[in-house]
């Protein structure tokens, strides 16, 4: 009787050992793939800049990665894909332009080929109704060092005034910043916010990814130019006198154009045959230009086709870069003073939508025009580069979710509407194994079983025929 049972006992045995290796390895194999995709995937995930064409898309990763946002106007249908203005880093920003007044828009996140969602749905922003643009626009600026006096580059600085909706940018190579506050819209994006030099608080964060944060509190008047925003610190420049009109300093990003590439290997096409980048020659980000009627001009592949906006009454045209490799245009209707914005976007070889932005003021006319203090003169001490040693970043409230090209399943968290600024947390986990896995250890696992089904009945058959 006991040599019959004998079988059945190794069987059952095998078939233990047999599950909990199985469920040994996917969970192996699980915290493999977490390994090789939490350090791309988004974190601080924000909308910024909302108005009734364009926002703005930023996010910090843990390693240096390209990052690029996928976008459209239904869920699900993310068609047009944008690259990261700030190229391959730790931060990214990326502006959505060519957008309808008061729409619902969807978009994920690629960070270094994966795509990651808001925790198993696209995130969502609406743009802003349209309304006339200020014409007394209120500047502020400044710059952001590290903790040794160095500039900082591509951290992401972000404003928030009189209970509005932020806005951000990102600084320049000498660490310069330059933001139009009086943009500020309400938190229904019907209106702007109204903004009092002397009373209304500008809230300033700066993320810098893995050099660090820092915060400062500081009312415009005194902000032209603000003090240096120092990396770690927690800055209150409430109490500061008004500061001596002496301009905006000058903030243009210098991004090699390799940083700018796709990481995609295509062939060449006709709009890129020359590798040569476009460009905006004529006009530096945050420069203030004492005309209405401003000529723009720059270089790029001949027979280029560029669609050119100016904003913030939208003026949009199609330019194609003749043989010279030099396009210039001017605005067919007059601009009126106040922050302006030029963007340009083409599409690359690879059919990527690229975009190139500066941000602008025009001056009325009767107004002294700024003198620029000059920008920080290179010396021999290095610019702060971004180095992967962690640190604490603002934890919120959604989750991005990365999906290597299949949606995940998840609670769905708090999406970005028009009365809530958007928000995330680090990054969430991807699906447990893959099907493979799956259907390979269900075979196993019903083979053991009949194996062990037959193994008894043949015993039980043996023991019968014994007794």
């Amino acid at each position: 009787m006991i040599k019959g049972k004998i079988p059945t006992l190794i069987v059952l045995i095998i078939l233990v050992l047999g599950i909990v290796l199985g469920v040994f390895l996917v969970r192996n194999r699980q915290l493999f793939r977490l390994g090789a995709t939490g350090e791309n995937a988004p974190r601080d995930v924000r909308v910024t800049n909302i108005s009734q064409s364009t926002l703005t898309v930023s996010w910090t990763t843990d390693t240096q990665t390209l990052g690029t946002v996928e976008w459209g106007e239904t869920e699900n249908s993310t068609g047009t894909t944008i690259v990261s203005e700030t190229g391959s880093g730790y931060t990214h920003s990326a502006t959505l332009t060519g957008l309808k007044p008061q729409t619902s828009y969807f978009f994920k996140i690629n960070s270094a080929g994966t795509d990651f969602d808001n925790n198993g749905i696209d995130w969502e922003a609406q743009t802003a109704s349209d309304i006339p643009a200020l014409t007394d626009p209120i500047v502020i600026s400044g710059t952001v060092e590290d903790s040794s006096g160095f500039p900082v580059e591509k951290a992401l600085l972000y404003v928030t005034a009189g209970g509005g909706t932020p806005l951000s940018t990102v600084t320049s190579q000498e660490g310069n910043w330059v933001i139009s506050v009086s943009s500020t819209r309400s938190q229904d994006l019907g209106s702007f916010v109204e903004i009092d030099e002397q009373k209304t608080l500008a809230e300033i964060f700066v993320q810098a990814g893995s050099l660090g944060t820092a915060t400062a509190l500081i009312y415009p008047q005194s902000a032209k130019p603000a003090p240096p925003i120092v990396l770690g610190q927690s800055h209150d420049f409430k109490n500061l006198p008004p500061s001596i009109e002496s301009g905006l300093p000058q903030a243009q990003l210098d991004i090699p154009q390799e940083q700018l590439e796709s990481g995609f290997e295509t062939p060449e096409s006709t709009a890129s045959a020359s590798g040569k980048p476009v460009t905006i020659e004529s006009i530096d980000e945050g420069e203030v230009v004492t005309t209405a009627e401003p000529e723009f001009f720059g270089e790029g592949p001949s027979a280029t086709a560029i669609t050119i906006t100016v904003e913030s009454e939208p003026q949009t045209q199609v330019v194609t870069i003749p043989s010279s490799g030099e396009w210039q245009w001017s605005p067919p209707e007059g601009l009126s003073p106040g922050p302006h914005k030029i963007t340009i976007s083409w599409r690359d070889a690879s059919g990527i939508l690229r975009t190139l932005t500066r941000n602008f003021i025009v001056q009325a006319a009767d107004e002294p025009a700024f003198v620029s203090t000059p920008s920080a003169t290179p010396t021999t001490r290095p610019t702060a580069t971004l180095t992967p040693t962690p640190s604490p970043t603002p934890r919120l409230t959604s989750t991005p979710t990365p999906t290597p090209k299949v949606s995940t399943s998840a609670t769905p968290s708090p999406t970005p509407k028009p009365t809530k600024t958007p928000t995330s947390t680090p990054s969430s986990l991807p699906d447990a194994g893959t099907s493979a896995d799956t259907v390979a250890f269900a075979v196993l696992g019903l083979a053991l079983l009949g194996f062990s089904g037959l193994t008894f009945a043949l015993s039980m058959n043996k023991n019968k025929q014994e007794g």
